[in-house]
C-alpha cells in the first residue's frame, strides 16, 4: 500500500510535466479520453476540496447555556442568573443541545477567572440526540465558593462549544 506522501510526490510530478496545452486539448476536444494522469489529478483535487467539509465535524450543537440556581424535574432552569450572592455553595450550568451523536463526551471546564485558576474538568456523556441537562460546581459541605469572576466552558476536547461567565459577590 502506498503512503499519502508517495501519492503527493506522484501528484507533484504529474503537475510538473503537464502543460497548459495538454489541459486545453483535453477539455476542448471531448472525443478524446482524459489521460490517466488527469484522472488522478482530478480525483486528487476532489479529495482536497471535499476534505474541507470534514474539518471539525459537529458532534453536538449546544443551542443555549445559562447559569442557574437549580433545575426542575423536567430539567428546565430555575432562577437564571449570572450574579450569585456571597455564601453561594453551588452554581449550576444548564444547557440545551441538538444534533448530538449519542454518547458523545462533553467536558464542563470550570475556571476561577479572578485569579486565573483552573478548578475542574468534569467529563460527561450526552444520552440522546436532543435534550437539556445540567452540571454543577459545588463547594465542600459547610463551605461556600469564594467571591469573584468565574467561567464554565462546555467543550469537546479543546474546542469550546459554549462559554458562560458568572460572578459570586
Amino acid at each position: 500500500m502506498r503512503s499519502i506522501f508517495s501519492f503527493a510526490i506522484d501528484l507533484k510530478v504529474l503537475i510538473r510535466y503537464s502543460t497548459f496545452k495538454d489541459i486545453i486539448n483535453n477539455f476542448i476536444n471531448p472525443t478524446e479520453k482524459l489521460s490517466m494522469r488527469w484522472c488522478v489529478l482530478l480525483f486528487a483535487a476532489i479529495c482536497v476540496l471535499s476534505s474541507c467539509s470534514f474539518i471539525g465535524p459537529t458532534e453536538i450543537r449546544i443551542t443555549d447555556a445559562k447559569t442557574v440556581t437549580g433545575v426542575d424535574e423536567k430539567l428546565m432552569p430555575v432562577h437564571i442568573t449570572n450574579a450569585f450572592p456571597g455564601g453561594t455553595s453551588k452554581v449550576v450550568c444548564w444547557f440545551q443541545w441538538k444534533e448530538a451523536k449519542v454518547n458523545v463526551e462533553v467536558t464542563a471546564k470550570w475556571h476561577y477567572v479572578t485569579d486565573d485558576i483552573h478548578i475542574l474538568d468534569y467529563p460527561f456523556r450526552i444520552p440522546k440526540k436532543t435534550g437539556a441537562g445540567s452540571v454543577a460546581l459545588s463547594a465542600p459541605e459547610g463551605k461556600s465558593l469564594p467571591g469573584g469572576l468565574y467561567k464554565v466552558e462546555l467543550a469537546i476536547g479543546n474546542r469550546v462549544l459554549k462559554s458562560v461567565n458568572f460572578t459570586i459577590e
